[in-house]
This record gives structure tokens, sequence and C-alpha cells, in this order.
């Protein structure tokens, strides 16, 4: 048995290409109808939806009283033709001569009527399938990609970090232990570390991949198991760090309205936010933004990291993405670059997406003084063992270097507009989540 159609496979996106041709269709079943005589099936392949019309005058007896059979879900292989249709967002729809069930589902469970968050997510496998979960989950996907060509097109080089790391990077409260040979090893929180020694090596490198925070939160920002982009750059400063995330965020947007804006339509997005997204950002100062916030009548001291509300108020006084810079030492890792005339800042920044979204990237300039480091190292109680060959990157040719990390799905949530960062990834993992 072969696979291979008589006539061409056309996905539903390419259809609108075929108009007047006899073409092959493979999907699954979203809804069916009939009016008797007629059988109006709408088909779904994941790259679109298309109304396939099956009258008793297209095909034979035995194939109409297939169609007439057919359930929600249902895997078929449809051929026809494809005709134009002005009332269709996809511009045609496609008449059937054969058709071909793979599979005649069961009873679909997610039905046309409201279910509750916790029902779709104990079947977020078939809740993928839906119209709204998909256009999520192509916008992710062109993210991704996005991603992967800003970088590549202005010369870095992929390096993967490990996932498995003997340190802590980002603090010692939120690692996932593994057992790892007799002793204990930990989920990477992040891949930095390891991209500032590919730095040394490459000049400019990112990794891209998942890392893990053990927080016991149940904010809708949080996710246990997430995607980062880091990219590090030798010879950066803070500046330079600044503008090269500016640059980025511009990017992704940029390609996500060129390539999506169905799927944003879909979504109800209101594009306003996303198309304000262009240089310059507004830059404040973390002194700044401690006294902005205040005469809003925030209750945040100098010295405080900011909490969600905070974010929310300093970003609704911007139409744009803002970054918030130099950070007090207090907050922050023991890498960040300390501020030279003011010890108690660090060189860093965060990226703060609009519409109460939050830090969507997080970074800066990483210290180089070996003494320094090393004091930080023992203030913050990690083990010195475990970071010579860190401390190395110091003693061998060491430069001013900077980088970053955007978490992929705050950045989907916020491009898509969405509530809760679960619906970001295909299968969310939380604090009280698991399975599928």
């Amino acid at each position: 048995m072969t696979l291979v159609p008589e006539h061409p496979w056309i996905r539903v996106r390419d259809l609108p290409n075929h108009v007047g041709e006899t073409v092959t269709l493979r999907g699954w079943v979203r809804n069916h109808r009939s009016s008797g005589k007629i059988h109006f099936i709408e088909v779904r392949d994941g790259s679109g939806i298309v109304q396939v019309v099956c009258g008793k005058w297209d095909c034979d007896e035995e194939t109409f009283a297939q169609a007439g059979t057919l359930t929600q879900e249902s895997s078929v292989e449809i051929v026809g033709e494809v005709r134009e249709d002005k009332r269709s967002s996809l511009g045609v729809e496609m008449g059937l001569s054969s058709l071909k069930i793979y599979h005649l589902a069961e009873s679909y469970p997610i039905t046309k009527k409201e279910h509750g968050v916790a029902f779709l997510m104990d079947h977020r496998h078939l809740w993928l399938r839906s119209r709204r979960q998909q256009a999520v989950m192509r916008v992710r996907h062109t993210i991704v990609k996005a991603i992967r060509d800003f970088f590549d097109d202005r010369g870095y080089y992929l390096m993967d970090s490990p996932i498995l790391t003997p340190a802590a990077c980002e603090g010692t409260t939120t690692l996932f232990p593994v057992e790892y040979f007799g002793s204990e090893a930990y989920l990477s929180q992040s891949g930095q570390l390891y991209q500032e020694a590919t730095a040394m090596a490459f000049s400019k490198t990112y990794c891209f991949g998942p890392t893990f925070r053990a927080e016991k939160s149940k904010t809708r920002r949080h996710l246990t198991e997430f995607w980062m982009v880091e990219p590090e750059m030798a010879f950066f400063d803070i500046e330079d760090d600044m503008n090269e995330a500016e640059a980025f965020i511009c990017h992704i947007v940029e390609r996500v309205l060129e390539t999506n804006r169905s799927d944003l339509e879909e979504l109800e997005r209101d594009l306003t936010a996303l198309e304000a997204t262009t240089p310059p950002f507004p830059r404040v100062h973390y002194d700044e933004a401690i006294e902005i916030l205040q005469k809003l009548g925030s209750e945040i001291e100098w010295g405080s990291d900011f909490g969600g509300n905070d974010e929310t108020i300093l970003t609704q006084q911007y139409d744009r993405p803002i970054i918030v810079h130099h950070f007090p030492t207090a907050i922050k890792a023991f890498y960040m670059k300390q501020q030279p005339d003011r010890p108690e800042l660090t060189c860093s920044m965060d990226v703060l997406a609009p519409e109460g979204y939050g830090e969507i990237i997080g970074g800066g300039e990483r210290e180089t003084n070996l003494d320094t480091l090393q004091e930080a190292i023992k203030h913050h109680g990690l083990d010195m063992s475990v970071f010579e060959w860190y401390l190395d990157l110091r003693r061998y040719g060491s430069v001013p270097h900077a980088g970053f990390g955007l978490g992929l799905e705050r950045t989907v949530s916020w491009i898509c507009g969405l509530k809760h960062v679960r619906e970001t990834i295909p299968f969310p993992r939380m604090l009280e989540k698991m399975v599928p």
C-alpha cells in the first residue's frame, strides 16, 4: 500500500494557489453538517481550515453515504477540485469527488460548549487541535524562526549549553536536583555561564533551549519548564547590550506582523501595542523608575525588585516596550558587573513589555574583575570549586562582554495577548501540572 496520491497532496494554506486543479487534501474533520443533498465538511490540517462541499451529483452513492458518517476529528483523505469562494476567509473551497476515511473518530470530548480551564488542560493533547490554540502555536513557530534568523544573520554561532549542571546560576532556591551517578546535579536554570565561555572562543554566540526553575508560583507568568534564548557578546558593554535587545524585539514583532496577521485576528489581538514596537525604546534608570512608581502610589522602596504590579504600573506610562537599567547589586546575580562609580548598582537591564506583560528580557554586562567575581561568589554562598572553570575566563584573555536572556513563553504571551503562559507551549509544566 502506498500513501503517494494520484493527485498532488496540497496543504490547506496552499490551496488558493491551485484554483481549478484537482488535488488531494489530508486532514481531520473539524465540523460536519448536511442539508440532505449536500454535505458541508470543514477539514483542518494544521496549516488552516477549508470547507469541502460534497453534493450527491459530485460522487457515487457509496462515497456520498460515507461522507454522511463523518464525525468530528475523523481523519480523511479527500480528492476534489479547488474552487474560488469569495465568502471564505481562505478565498477557496473544495469539491469532493472521492473520499478515504483513515479513522472514524469516537465521540469527541471537547465540544462547542464552554469548558473549564482544568478540563482543557487535562485534555491538552486534544485542545491543541482548536483554532485558537493552533493560532498561538503558529505564532510561536514564527517567533522561534525569527529568533534564529536574527542571530544567524548577525554572525552569531549557535552553541548548545548543557541541561545538567553542577551549580546554580540564578539562585539556589529554584533548583531541580537530579541524582547523577552517586552525586547531585541540577537541571539548568540558564545557559548563560557556558555562553560566556563560547563567546570567548567565537565572539558572538547564543543558546536556545529549555530551562528549569523550581518556583512554587501559580502566577500567570510562570512555568517550571520554559524555553529561553541567550546571546552572549564579547567586546559589548551595557549600552551595546540594550541596543541589541531593542533591535531583537523589533525584529521579532515585525516578523509576526508580516507572517501571522490572520492568527492574531483569530486571537482577537489588538495590534496597537505591537505596531508601536519601534525604536527607540524609552530607557529608564532604576532610580527614576522607583521615583515614578512611588509618585503613582506604589509602596516599593529603593533597593527592591519590581513585582508584577510595579511592572504593570510602570509600562502603562509608555506606548511600547521600555528598558529599565542599572538595578541594585543586592537583587542581581553574582556575575553582574558593578557600576564603577556606584558599586551599589549593576550594569544590568530588563526589557519590560507593555500592557502589563512585564519582563521579557533580562541581561547586562558581566563582571570581568577576577577578585570582584570571587568575592561575589563567596557573598552568595556558592561553592567556589564548581566555578573554577568560569573563573578561568577572567584569567585568560578576559574582555568586556554582555548578554541577555529572552523567555520565549512570556514573549508569545505578550504578542498573542494571552492572559496566561500555559497556552504558549504545547505541554506546559506548572506547579501542579505534569500530565499530559
